[in-house]
């Protein structure tokens, strides 16, 4: 974890700005080639929603301003953010999962899906017990390929990145899947959320091919 220095901070001016704004997010929603991803993981016999998330965890971790968030009056770099994502329940509610994303892809399918029926049995929200600044937050709706998404923010307005899966989309050969991403504009621009889906990209590409993967 580091602290940004705001004498030199390039985006001291739009940081200034967009913290000021009653509703100061920023987002976006892009369709993502997950093609050989999800076969890898049925090849597997594993979720493909797990190895989406893992490779959405690792995208934003690879683009900085999705690591740092406002704490007080002053901005935090955390060296590698975790998610919390929704699980669905058999009564249409959902429950709040953590996950540790550093695990090897094969490591995190497993511990990940633990980690989900575990969480079933308390049918509750993440924020009671842990400490909500450093998380992504992910969510999937399996039902819709949308093309855009309202997400909730809460009041004073917060920092975490929030992540939202679509319906796979069948175009030919490839399968697609929405994604959309909203950040705080405070700390996060169009080019960082760019470099979130070249990312996005990049890593699906690793993972299929057995590369392992760097922070």
């Amino acid at each position: 974890m580091k602290y940004i220095d705001l004498e030199t901070y390039p985006r001291r001016s739009h940081y200034e700005f967009f913290k000021a704004k009653a509703y100061p997010y920023v987002g976006m929603t892009a369709n993502m080639d997950v093609t050989e991803l999800v076969a890898k993981a049925k090849a597997m016999g594993k979720s493909t929603f797990l190895a989406c998330l893992y490779v959405g965890i690792q995208a934003a971790n690879r683009v900085p301003e999705l690591r740092q968030r406002i704490v007080g009056d002053k901005i935090v770099e955390f060296d590698f953010c975790h998610a919390a994502h929704t699980v669905a329940l058999p009564d249409e509610t959902f429950c709040n999962c953590l996950t540790n994303g550093q695990l090897s892809f094969a490591e995190f399918l497993e511990d990940a899906k633990a980690r989900q029926e575990e969480a079933k049995h308390h049918h509750g929200f993440v924020g009671t017990q842990e400490d909500e600044t450093p998380l992504l937050f992910f969510s999937c709706v399996p039902w819709v390929a949308f093309t855009q998404v309202i997400q909730p923010a809460p009041i004073p307005a917060d920092c975490n990145p929030r992540i939202v899966y679509g319906k796979f989309i069948k175009e030919g050969d490839r399968l697609l899947m929405p994604v959309a991403i909203q950040a705080n504009h405070a700390l996060v621009d169009g080019r960082h959320i760019g470099k979130f889906y070249q990312a996005f990209e990049e890593i699906c590409r690793e993972v299929c091919c057995g590369e392992s993967l760097q922070p």
